[in-house]
């Protein structure tokens, strides 16, 4: 089943969030964590993937502190839009990623898996946050250059060719934080999402796969 639904953070704020739910009892929960586009309908096709591995599965919406629910596509001028909105909520997002995980966890264990900023956020509530069994991040483009230590596993998921993450920060980040799985790929930034000319089937499918198994592993 899918549906939004509305939750609250601890500074009070409403925001809103989608849910697919399993038919049968899930195996964890997990925290989908948006891009820049908001929670869009790749998003959406992302939390349905997740929740058909039998994982309760929530997108938290991190723009709703500007207006409710920004869907944001993939023009130069949407792009924009986003990395204002971004910069603008950046600070705030951890509050709706942690009622998101305690929405979830009556499901299990707890895993956190961004895209892009979210990527960045999903290895920075693995640092920072509490009941997170496993974080896994997609090309956040803020992670190379961090110095947060993650507390729980983590799984990094980089595109070789991508123009805003250089590959010799990758590899440096990979040498220097041996215990988290990190895997490069031949694709260019975005390339888990089909709606964008970045994607890359065979890269992506071989990172979900990756991604499910780092699931099963830590959450089950």
């Amino acid at each position: 089943m899918n549906e939004s639904i509305e939750l609250k953070t601890l500074d009070n704020h409403n925001f809103n969030a989608f849910i697919s739910r399993p038919d049968s009892k899930p195996k964890g929960g997990l925290v989908v964590i948006q891009e820049i586009f908001g929670v869009n309908e790749h998003i959406r096709e992302v939390c349905k993937k997740f929740m058909k591995e039998g994982y309760l599965t929530i997108a938290p919406s991190l723009f709703d502190r500007e207006n409710k629910n920004i869907e944001l596509g993939y023009t130069n001028n949407d792009i924009n839009k986003g990395r204002i909105l971004k910069e603008k909520y950046n600070s705030f997002s951890l509050n709706e990623i942690k009622s998101s995980i305690e929405y979830v966890k009556s499901a299990g264990k707890v895993g956190v898996v961004g895209y892009c900023w979210g990527g960045s956020l999903a290895y920075r509530s693995g640092c920072e946050l509490e009941n997170i069994n496993c974080s896994i991040a997609y090309y956040g483009g803020d992670i190379p250059k961090s110095k947060l230590i993650t507390k729980c596993p983590s799984m990094c998921h980089f595109g070789e060719l991508d123009s805003g993450i250089p590959i010799d920060e990758v590899l440096k980040f990979k040498k220097n934080n041996p215990k988290i799985k990190i895997f490069t790929y031949p694709a260019d930034h975005g390339f888990n999402c089909d709606h964008r000319s970045q994607y890359n089937e065979i890269c992506s499918r071989i990172a979900f796969e990756r991604t499910v198994e780092f699931l099963d592993k830590n959450l089950i």
